[in-house]
């Protein structure tokens, strides 16, 4: 039917006589034919027989598509599909920052849980649910957040989201309902963030990232309504925000967003407390991106009560709620102890992986400043020499390493430097691509 041999109007053989032509049981034949009629490509007529009525549309050939690149990638100032084109990129070695180790995501318990889940669960599980996520995973989270990050909150006030980014665009039309229509950001500041946040609408003036933090004076004098921040590990620089700062950002006036990407993960120091757990006007927003995977696409949102009713509101508005079923396995995840059992393993492995990567770049570019050792997922080095990150990148990536430059998530101008992912990335990977960063050096 598909190339025509079989245009509309003809008949086919009767299901007896075709079994018997390609031997084969007649109720494979009548299958068959049953899935043409449901597909609407051929009817019954009685006695006529069973008759072509449409015919599909060959599908086009697939044509492959060429991955981007280093030029590709890096020649053009970073748009909204940077990441997705940075990704496609070719690489024997991939130190992106803000990627756990995947080969390491808990399948025989998610397995576990998973069967768990579906024996216990009642068919009306199945169906529509409550916008604001299931109840046991609200529940699950909010007691994760108060042995792990210090917050106190009922499971009423836990928001369950398509991760930290779906969180910042319900928010952003919430703020923009309310009339807020600038949060100031980072710098440098996530790049990403940016993007969802200026997409939005949102105006996203920086705000300066020094040693100790946020510069909350330059904010304050800067009359920005809401600022978005990463107090506990400040991406990328990895500085925690400061004893004395943190205190005269809870006496700011403004909304404060906090970004808790990565507090799971904290190696030589104990746990900074949630900006949340202090202040009760704070939105904060986590996910399990950076604990098991991005590809769950599972995060929470806690808002503060003026905004709350409009976020439920737009979130049931955008798709009626995340899906079901991996919210109820990761409920079973969190409250039976599995998720705590695989943190203490990844902490384990993420230490051993950065502590290569440390070594590595004290002997092949002992000149270049490492920050943020003490916890998450990635460093970022700086250089005092004067050249472009970027056609460094460009030029790492050429010889098969994938790394990130600083300059993509900054907006004013900042010594240049590299992000540098280790999670995902075996010590031996690691040694090897801090090499061939030292050899793509500008002379």
């Amino acid at each position: 039917m598909a190339d025509g041999r079989l245009p509309v109007g003809t008949r086919l053989p009767a299901t007896r006589t075709l079994a018997a032509d390609l031997r084969v049981s007649r109720g494979v034949v009548t299958e068959a034919y049953q899935r043409l009629v449901e597909d609407g490509h051929v009817a019954g007529r009685g006695r006529g027989g069973t008759v072509v009525v449409a015919v599909p549309v060959a599908a086009a050939p697939v044509r492959p598509v060429a991955p981007p690149s280093p030029g590709d990638v890096f020649a053009r100032r970073p748009g909204d599909d940077v990441f997705e084109a940075f990704r496609a990129a070719r690489a024997s070695i991939d130190l992106s920052p803000g990627v756990p180790d995947l080969a390491s995501f808990p399948r025989q318990a998610w397995l576990r849980a998973e069967r768990e889940v579906l024996a216990t669960l009642e068919p009306a599980a199945f169906g529509y649910g409550d916008p604001r996520g299931a109840l046991p995973l609200r529940q699950a989270v909010a007691a994760w957040l108060a042995r792990g990050r210090g917050i106190r909150v009922a499971p009423d006030d836990v928001l369950i989201t398509a991760g930290v980014s779906q969180a910042l665009g319900l928010l952003a039309k919430a703020l923009l309902a309310g009339g807020i229509t600038t949060v100031a950001v980072e710098d440098p500041g996530s790049l990403r963030v940016r993007q969802h946040l200026a997409n939005a609408g949102l105006a996203t003036p920086p705000i300066p990232v020094d040693d100790d933090g946020l510069r909350v004076d330059l904010l304050e004098a800067g009359g920005a309504p809401a600022v978005m921040t990463t107090p506990a590990h400040q991406f990328p620089t990895g500085v925690v925000l400061g004893p004395q700062r943190r205190r005269r950002l809870l006496r700011w006036p403004g909304l404060v967003i906090e970004d808790d990407y990565d507090a799971e993960h904290r190696y030589d120091r104990p746990p900074v407390p949630a900006l949340r757990s202090m202040l009760d006007r704070v939105c904060y927003a986590g996910s399990v991106s950076k604990l098991l995977a991005p590809a769950l696409r599972v995060g929470w949102l806690l808002v503060p009560g003026e905004h709350r009713d409009a976020i439920i509101a737009a979130k049931r508005l955008a798709d009626l709620g995340n899906a079901a079923l991996p919210q109820l396995v990761l409920a079973e995840l969190m409250s039976s102890g599995e998720l705590e059992r695989q943190l203490r393993f990844l902490r384990r492995r993420h230490v051993h992986r950065r502590d290569a990567m440390i070594a590595a770049l004290r002997a092949h570019l002992p000149g270049a400043r490492v920050h943020g050792a003490a916890a998450g997922l990635h460093l970022t080095i700086t250089f005092d020499a004067g050249f472009s990150d970027v056609e460094l990148a460009a030029r790492v990536l050429a010889g098969g390493v994938k790394v990130q430059p600083l300059s993509w998530h900054c907006q004013a101008e900042h010594a240049p430097g590299l992000v540098l992912g280790y999670a995902s990335t075996t010590p031996g990977d690691i040694a090897t691509a801090v090499a061939a960063i030292r050899r793509a050096l500008p002379a």
